[in-house]
Order: structure tokens, then sequence, then C-alpha cells
């Protein structure tokens, strides 16, 4: 599992057994990046439950590793393998650089109230990210977030000299990459499957991930200095191979996007509290754990390096990536409006 070629025998055998019933029955494949019970296989699970109680098909659910990493998966749904996939922005940025724009630092709020309706209103979410997709051959339907990032270490970390010399693994995404560039820190590209062993080797100093995934991952085991920096969200994509997509009937058509609506909102549910309830789960666990919640003067330090990386954003996505990141500005100013 710690490979970038995953997908092993087994793997290929029940992938081609889905694919040869495909042709009797409506066997729909999806495939998202992470663990039983994590929460792209809440999303999933829940899009599973609805297509299968509101129609005739079933859903064949492939978690992290069982068919590939991040870039795998996207490469066969692309290639119509796969019918659905989950896949976060910071591996999509490689395919579409605009998606980059999530990990712009303190671009988004902390607030889960203002983040969860920005994910509702957002014009730039809800109709410019879609045309975005397309042009890859991807019906984008539904981007949600999964929690706020936080970063671990080998040390604690309270500001940017505390990030010199720091090896911080970052997804294969050069915007992010600049971002830790900004931060002090040396930026460490690393497939998933490589950062625990990395962490527990000295290949990595550190890593960034939601909470809820440092637990279910073990990532505190071997990098125990917990960091809230309160710089960003993860966020995250559901979506599936244009070409199929558009090959459904209307009925299909309103199944797949009432399902994929339904997991939406059992996974927004879901990730009230899930935060907290990880961090408990891994002080429980671990004695050597610390926690650090930088105060308002310790994030300006972090906040005033920022404007870098949309610098550095623009530049690599151009006149489109500006007017995404004003319509985003634009977004995020009505959701504080509405909060004030």
């Amino acid at each position: 599992m710690k490979s970038h070629k995953l997908l092993t025998g087994a793997g290929i055998g029940a992938l081609m057994f889905g694919m040869s019933t495909a042709a009797f029955a409506d066997n729909w494949r999806y495939a998202h990046e992470e663990y039983e019970g994590d929460v792209q296989d809440v999303f999933a699970q829940e899009f599973k439950r609805y297509v299968e109680e509101n129609s005739d098909h079933s859903v064949q659910v492939y978690r992290f590793g069982e068919l590939g990493e991040s870039d795998d998966i996207m490469e066969q749904t692309q290639n119509g393998i796969l019918q659905f996939v989950n896949q976060s922005p910071g591996f999509t940025g490689s395919l579409i650089p605009e998606a980059q724009i999530f990990f712009i630092p303190y671009l988004m709020p902390t607030d889960m109230e203002q983040v969860l309706e920005f994910f509702d209103e957002s014009k730039a979410i809800n109709e410019m990210f879609p045309e975005l997709y397309a042009e890859q051959g991807l019906e984008l339907l539904q981007m949600y977030p999964e929690g706020e990032m936080v970063v671990t270490a080998d040390e604690p970390i309270t500001s940017p000299e505390d990030f010199e010399n720091k090896k911080i693994r970052t997804m294969t995404n050069p915007l992010l990459a600049e971002t830790y560039n900004a931060f002090g820190a040396t930026p460490t590209p690393l497939p998933w499957g490589e950062v625990y062993g990395g962490l527990q080797t000295g290949i990595i100093d550190g890593q960034e991930n939601p909470i809820f995934w440092i637990e279910s991952g073990g990532l505190y085991e071997v990098s125990p200095h917990l960091t809230f920096t309160s710089h960003g969200w993860f966020t995250t994509a559901m979506m599936a191979n244009q070409d199929f997509f558009e090959g459904l009937s209307d009925e299909d058509k309103e199944l797949v996007r009432e399902a994929s609506e339904a997991a939406y909102d059992h996974t927004i549910d879901h990730i009230q509290g899930l935060a907290e309830e990880s961090l408990a789960k891994i002080q429980e666990a671990s004695d050597e754990v610390t926690v650090t919640r930088l105060d308002d003067e310790q994030i300006q330090v972090f906040k005033e390096r920022a404007p870098q990386v949309e610098e550095e954003f623009i530049e690599m996505t151009g006149e489109r990536g500006k007017e995404l990141l004003e319509q985003f500005k634009a977004d995020l100013d009505a959701v504080t409006e509405d909060a004030e």
C-alpha cells in the first residue's frame, strides 16, 4: 500500500469483474482517496445507499490503495474504467491548475458555519468550477470541506522561524509547495502511501492534514506535535466521467444528482464535531502529543506571507485564475458580511 502503483492482481481482478457485470447490470464503480469510515468513505457509502435504495443500480466503492493512489484513480476515471471518483484539489491541481486556489493560505475562514455557507452559495464553487472540470472530461457533482488543516511536526511550530530547515511533506501540488516556502519550510512532495514511513525515518519532519486523517492514519504516532495554524481547510470533490454521465437517461442523471446531494448533506452532518472527537482520541492514545493553537498575533505573522502565494497562483493560472480568485473573494466577503 506504500508504492505508487497499487493496482494488485486482486484489485485488477475485482475491477475486471465489475466491468464484466456492467454489460448486464448497471454496476457503477466509485473510488476515493481515504480509508474505511473516513469522510470520503462516509460520502461514498451514502451515495451508494441512496442509489441502491432508489433504483436497480448498484455502486461498488473502492477505498485508498485498492486501485492505486490519487493519480491512478483519476486516470481510470478519465479513461472510463471508473464512473465516479473523489479527489482533492491537492492532486487535481496538476490537471486543473485553478483548483489549487484552496491552497492559498488564509483565504478561507476558520468558522465552520461560514465555510459551509460558502460552499452552498459560492458562484466560484457552483458555476465556475464545473466548467473547469468539464474541460477535462469530468462532471463535477459536489465540492465539500472535510476539516481544518493541522500541521504535525517533530516539535511545536509557533512562527516561520520554527519552520526553518523543516522538510514538510506536501501533496504533489506546486502551490502548496509555495505556501510552505512562504512559511519558511522546505516543501517535500510525497505520495500519501510514503508519509508515515517518511515521518518515522526522518525523511520528512512534518506534514499537514485535517485532524480526523491524522488520527485515522496514526500520523500522531510518528509526528506528535500538532499545530493549529488556521491557514486553510481540506477540500475535496466528487465527480463522474463526463461521457458516462452524459450517456445516462434523464432519470438516472437526476438520480445521480440527488444521490450526491444526499451524500453531501449526510457528510456535512458527519463532520460536525469530528475534529474535536478525533483530537480527543489522539490525546487519549498518546502522552507524547502536544497541541499548539496559534494566537492572533502569531497568525498575523503567517498571514503577512500569504500574498506571495496569491501572486504565484495568478502566475500559474493566468487570467482565468485571476477571475476565479476575484470571485472567490467576493463570495467569501458575502459570507462574512452575512455573519456580521
